[in-house]
């Protein structure tokens, strides 16, 4: 039976503090749910933007977000689009799993590979369908192998015994468990391609089930992707060290840590954001700029703009004319040069 084996270090325990303070704000502050919807779209675009950039797509970051608005993006290649809509695809098959409450199995996993997969580079190695054929993992500048996964014939007793731990309901904490569900995973590497994007997924799902969600406002490949070369080292000192999963479950739990603390810094900006527009009696639009303002220093017309691409110029300029006017912004500079700033005292 797969046991893992790790030790409950002092990062691991810093950490994990900070993710429970973090889940505790979270389910504690008043967010409204317009801002809600807002940012944690916001972090799936961002989460399939990470995970699939991470494996070698060539997408920007805007030709990604007018993708997922259902624009498209020229002398994008057809793989790369693919390969960032089934992630959301995949998505929606793990919150629907999590909504319904059904038991984790093989084959949703399975099925999660496939909704990746499906259409892409991956596609060639049976979406859905465990490998029958010896993979590894190579430098992509030498193509040096740094790693073997089980012989084809280990996998289907492998992958059983993953599920029926995460399935037995043991006392690690979730959020090791997740961590640990998304090591063993790429370890056991069950499908020609798509191990990474599935692991991660996987260890979504598993924070789901376990109510650390976090209203679904974090994404963990965009930490990684930030620094693939630590992310890979700590999958790779796991394997260095006999399996000890501890030095990658620190990884793990920085990482979400990491992101659960600038989830609540929004947060805490956004309260902020409802006062002062309670106080002042502002417009949603005029909150936005206010919004923008508390996390920059500056804001331009264009700005107000991207935060409100259905409203034309003049109304916006209207609205921005009306806070200086009543002191909640101050404005420097002559046309196109204009900027903005917080006016407000003790902001």
């Amino acid at each position: 039976m797969f046991a893992p084996r790790f030790t409950i270090s002092h990062r691991i325990t810093a950490g994990l503090t900070l993710i429970e303070r973090a889940r505790g704000f979270l389910e504690a502050a008043r967010l409204s749910d317009a801002w809600l919807e807002r940012m944690s779209q916001a972090a799936l675009l961002a989460e399939a933007y990470a995970t699939t950039h991470m494996e070698g797509t060539e997408l920007t970051r805007l030709q990604a977000e007018a993708l997922w608005a259902g624009g498209s993006a020229a002398g994008a290649r057809e793989d790369d689009v693919r390969e960032l809509l089934n992630y959301r695809d995949a998505f929606n098959l793990v919150a629907e799993h999590v909504a319904a409450g059904t038991r984790l199995s093989e084959e949703l996993i399975c099925a999660v590979h496939a909704r990746l997969v499906t259409g892409v580079r991956g596609e060639s190695g049976q979406p859905g369908a465990y490998r029958t054929v010896q993979n590894y993992i190579a430098r992509m500048a030498t193509l040096e192998v740094v790693y073997m996964p089980p012989p084809p014939h280990d996998v289907p007793g492998l992958m059983r015994e993953l599920v029926a731990w995460l399935e037995t309901g043991s006392e690690v904490h979730p959020v090791l468990a997740a961590g640990i569900a998304q090591f063993q995973l790429v370890h056991i590497h069950p499908f020609v391609d798509g191990n990474g994007r599935t692991s991660r997924l996987l260890s979504t799902l598993c924070l789901y089930r376990a109510g650390y969600d976090f209203k679904r406002l974090f994404t963990l490949s965009e930490y990684y992707d930030r620094d693939r070369s630590s992310f890979y080292r700590a999958l790779q000192q796991v394997r260095e060290l006999d399996l000890d999963l501890t030095s990658w479950l620190e990884f793990f739990v920085e990482g979400l840590a990491t992101q659960l603390a600038e989830v609540r810094t929004k947060g805490e900006r956004v309260i902020r954001r409802d006062v002062i527009a309670q106080e002042h009696g502002l417009s949603q639009r005029q909150a936005l700029a206010v919004e923008h303002l508390l996390a920059a220093p500056e804001l331009r017309i264009e700005d107000l703009e991207a935060l409100c691409p259905e409203v034309n110029r003049r109304t916006l300029q209207r609205d921005l004319e009306d806070l200086v006017a009543r002191r909640v912004l101050k404005m420097s500079g002559a046309a196109r040069a204009v900027r903005y700033r917080l006016g407000i005292k003790g902001l």
